[in-house]
């Protein structure tokens, strides 16, 4: 291939419409905007969502309050490569790799992903392993532990659902004291 035969890809380069050039063009007289009314004039088109004077759609539909997601779940995510600044036979968990500095806070649950190659046999405690992360733990001489995360404060409930959350009736607190007595 010589410079002189260098072309861009078929189909990617089109030519510029011209309008407004006589009816033999294809696009003259109304230079492809059709006849009169709102989108014949020059100037601003109508905005997003405008039906022409009638209620748009997002006015027809009720106003949805209060959607709140119960079980909205963040990871901070870190890969077993990174855990290779450790000692060898240390315990790693979501505090102590923010003693080490591989991690700034613990505000959410920690996941380990399987990025990188692990040189260390580490007991690895967290609260999510990728399938990836767990065969490099293992393979290293090193085991993992899934964590709970802590109960969390959930805040409001959606509406529809104050009610159906069922109350531990007086008989079922009861039979739970006689178990934990027993």
């Amino acid at each position: 291939m010589k410079l002189n035969e260098l072309a861009p890809p078929e189909g990617t380069r089109s030519k510029k419409k011209i309008v407004g050039r006589g009816r033999a063009s294809g696009h003259g007289k109304t230079s492809t905007r059709g006849h009169n009314g709102q989108g014949q004039r020059s100037g601003e088109a109508t905005r997003f969502g405008f039906e022409g004077g009638q209620t748009p759609l997002f006015r027809r539909l009720p106003k949805i309050h209060n959607f709140y997601r119960i079980e909205k779940r963040t990871w901070t995510a870190i890969n077993v490569g990174d855990l290779n600044k450790l000692k060898a036979g240390s315990e790693v968990t979501p505090e102590s790799l923010v003693e080490f500095g591989i991690l700034r806070s613990v505000t959410s649950s920690l996941r380990v992903l399987g990025n990188g190659e692990l040189k260390v046999s580490l007991k690895v405690k967290a609260h999510h392993f990728s399938q990836g992360a767990i065969d490099k733990i293992t393979q290293a001489g090193g085991s993992y532990d899934v964590i709970q995360p802590a109960p969390r404060h959930r805040g409001r409930l959606p509406h529809g659902l104050v009610n159906t959350i069922k109350k531990e009736s007086k008989q079922t607190k009861e039979l739970k004291k006689e178990s934990k007595d027993s």
